[in-house]
């Protein structure tokens, strides 16, 4: 009996395992040329290169200002920024919404 299950899930992983894999392409979204102004410049210089170290950045407008604000201030704690650049960020990715 523990053969006929083992036998079973042995198959059963085998032909996961060999099926075709639905491949998902995205494209990116177009970046808007806006002018930034300058605090909203060095926001973006900061979500960019503090952000990215750990993960992929995200398009700010993937979230509204009520859902960045925690974001933002957990991710504070994280890349070690002040106050003053965590202001910055959160200008920048909420400055369209």
């Amino acid at each position: 009996m523990k053969t006929k299950i083992i036998g079973t899930l042995a198959l059963g992983a085998i032909i996961y395992s060999c099926a075709p894999k639905a491949v998902v392409q995205t494209t990116p979204a177009p970046v808007k040329d806006v002018a930034l102004s300058e605090e909203l410049a060095q926001g973006k210089s900061l979500y960019e290169s503090n952000c990215a170290r750990c993960h992929k950045l995200f398009e700010p407008s993937s979230h509204t200002k009520e859902e960045w604000k925690p974001i933002v201030t957990r991710m504070q704690k994280k890349s070690k920024i002040d106050d003053v650049q965590t202001a910055s960020i959160y200008n920048y990715v909420t400055y369209a919404l």
